[in-house]
């Protein structure tokens, strides 16, 4: 085992105001780290009783006797709790055996402690689509979506999710949610989608913890299982024309210069997602490229992380030097979106408030010539896309530029193009 537990009298220090008592503490040794971590069972002893309850020769009085149920059964539960930690650690031992008896099967319980571990790795956008989905669920429970207050929203939700265990998710459950969603909040498939992802995760976590077994685990194919729904978002992106009317667009004013700048900053880079353009440090940048890795990747695929490297054109140069930080350190920003005191938080905020400045700007360009229907930043991505497959770029181009994870996400961009562009492709294809 990777584990040592006992009954210990700590005899260091007496209790405050008393001749003759010990605390009595639960000692957890690690065979692996070879150390060893005392732990509070509200016990106090003399040396004495301490000595006649673990004596087994000895018969102790009621009073006694109760004590040493007590700590006994405190032992037992330690060692049952460390038997299902592989490997032992202590900070798993003490996640587990302090927290309420019912957390192990609490829904609740798992997604604040998914949440607590996403802020505390600065994924705070992760984080806060988990707090929206269980949430939702909790909207669900008390179906209904409207309060008189955010504070009266919050104290409902919690009372609604405080006993909402793993197995009343059920297959059934999950689809009269989906129905709800749907049919009754109008909420997209997408939406849906999210949410009970992140159910699904908090099922697999519980489920790899020993918490719960896996056959109630819902999620899969066939009748007694529920398959969540997957929708395609359409891939929007300007046809060529229209990025030339954009392009040749004259600002009216110095906002919308740089919601123009920054938008074909955004297509001359690949389709560069905005975030990662504010978190460019000028070690990223070379003299004739970029290369970085994505921010939406760092903390999800570290085991495989790909550096982007992107050509600089003529364009994009241009830009850079227009608007780059001038201290130009090689630990600095090259833009002055964000600030390296920033902490994640305030870093999000910042890069939130940019691309609504760009969106804002961006359209207004676009509507004054003749684009009669909103943009944003993410329509600079497809249209780079769209743009290189109609010059003749393969799949295998386009998946590499946008630093899919597979071909099966670059095909998804694909489905959005129009038959013109699809015709194109396909007519590329044999131009080997």
């Amino acid at each position: 085992m990777d584990f040592n537990i006992s009954i210990y009298l700590d005899k260091r220090t007496l209790i405050k105001h008393s001749k003759n008592l010990y605390r009595v503490k639960l000692r957890v040794y690690s065979n692996i780290t070879k150390k060893a971590k005392l732990y509070s069972t509200k016990i106090d002893l003399s040396i004495e009783d301490f000595e006649k309850i673990f004596n087994s020769t000895i018969k102790v009085k009621k009073k006694l006797s109760e004590t040493k149920s007590y700590l006994l059964k405190f032992e037992q539960e330690a060692i049952d709790v460390c038997k299902e930690l592989d490997p032992f650690t202590f900070e798993k031992f003490e996640r587990k055996f302090f927290r309420n008896k019912n957390a192990a099967i609490n829904v609740a319980h798992h997604y604040l402690e998914k949440i607590n571990a996403l802020l505390n790795n600065d994924q705070i956008a992760t984080a806060n689509n988990y707090e929206l989905s269980l949430k939702s669920f909790g909207m669900f429970i008390l179906k209904k979506t409207k309060f008189n207050s955010l504070e009266e929203k919050e104290i409902e939700i919690s009372k609604a999710i405080k006993n909402f265990t793993f197995y009343d998710v059920t297959a059934d459950w999950l689809e009269k949610y989906e129905y709800w969603m749907v049919k009754k909040e109008l909420k997209s498939f997408t939406t849906v989608s999210m949410y009970v992802r992140c159910l699904r995760t908090i099922f697999n976590d519980a489920i790899s913890e020993n918490d719960i077994k896996e056959d109630i685990y819902p999620f899969g194919r066939g009748k007694t299982k529920y398959q969540i729904p997957s929708s395609q978002k359409t891939k929007k992106a300007l046809k060529s024309s229209q990025l030339t009317i954009l392009f040749q667009a004259t600002p009216e004013t110095l906002k919308q210069e740089k919601a123009k700048d920054f938008w074909f900053l955004s297509y001359a880079l690949y389709g560069i997602n905005f975030k990662d353009i504010c978190l460019l440090t000028y070690s990223d940048l070379n003299e004739d490229s970029i290369k970085y890795f994505r921010e939406k990747t760092v903390t999800t695929k570290k085991s495989n992380l790909k550096e982007i490297s992107i050509p600089l054109n003529d364009y994009a140069k241009q830009i850079i030097e227009k608007y780059s930080n001038p201290s130009k350190k090689k630990t600095d920003y090259v833009f002055t979106v964000v600030d390296k005191k920033d902490n994640a938080f305030e870093q999000k905020r910042k890069i939130k408030n940019f691309i609504s400045f760009i969106n804002l700007h961006i359209n207004k360009i676009a509507k004054k010539n003749g684009v009669n229907f909103k943009i944003s930043t993410y329509w600079a991505r497809h249209s780079f896309a769209s743009v290189s497959i109609q010059n003749g770029a393969t799949m295998e181009f386009i998946s590499e530029a946008l630093n899919h994870s597979n071909m099966n996400v670059t095909k998804g961009y694909f489905s959005g193009f129009d038959d013109k562009t699809k015709k194109q492709f396909s007519k590329n294809l044999m131009n080997f």
